[in-house]
């Protein structure tokens, strides 16, 4: 399992729009993709307008090659890129094992 991290800051102001853009498109377009796992987005209690949305994935490729390289990105981009205050960063992570 990978988890993709999103650190996401929208336009102020546009907070209740970008979230209900948001849960619709997580189940219109994320939830399609093959290799997609779950997801949840996190508001910034200091920075209202920062987000971290993250997506548990089968692999970097599910999300890279069945998400991004398919009709279903622009479609989700579309849907909630007109709040964007600038690009999103995107990282990948993998669990440390502790024991």
């Amino acid at each position: 399992m990978v988890l993709e991290v999103a650190t996401i800051i929208i336009k102020e102001g546009t907070n209740a729009q970008f979230e209900e853009a948001i849960r619709e498109g997580g189940a219109k377009y994320l939830s399609q993709a093959v290799g997609y796992l779950s997801h949840e987005v996190q508001r910034c209690i200091e920075e209202p307008s920062r987000y971290v949305l993250l997506v548990k994935w089968e692999s970097v490729e599910a999300h890279e090659l069945n998400f991004r390289q398919t009709d279903l990105f622009p479609q989700w981009r579309g849907l909630i890129g007109v709040y964007f205050a600038q690009p999103p960063h995107v990282v990948h992570c993998e669990s440390v094992p502790l024991t």
